[in-house]
């Protein structure tokens, strides 16, 4: 991850089925303060199973608004059951964040 500068890894099984996703915030909390062997840790045991997916048919708001309420910051793509991509939060910028932000607004104050 630290080679190619990514900050997450779709992990699929031998179908090519998405199984799971591996982050930094995976690596830091399952591995590194859990005193883990990084080099004897299966990646199995410390990525997040089954997580959330996007379809390519949903709109950069719905990623927003899917990786706000989940708590996190990547999110696989995944089109006829394969995976297609990985987008993260920092993929966003302008429009798309101002929107999801005025969206957020106008839900706390309805609360």
């Amino acid at each position: 991850m630290s080679e190619r500068r990514c900050g997450s890894v779709a992990v699929v099984d031998e179908a090519g089925r998405l199984v799971g996703i591996f982050t930094g915030r995976d690596a830091v909390s399952r591995v590194l303060a859990s005193g883990r062997d990084a080099a004897a840790t299966r990646l199995a045991d410390v990525m997040t199973r089954d997580p959330l997916t996007l379809s390519p048919e949903q709109t950069a708001l719905d990623a927003l608004r899917l990786m706000w309420d989940g708590g996190f910051r990547h999110l696989p793509m995944v089109k006829g059951g394969r995976v297609v991509g990985v987008v993260s939060r920092g993929d966003f910028a302008g429009l798309e964040v101002d929107s999801h932000e005025r969206e957020r607004e106008l839900w706390e104050h309805m609360r």
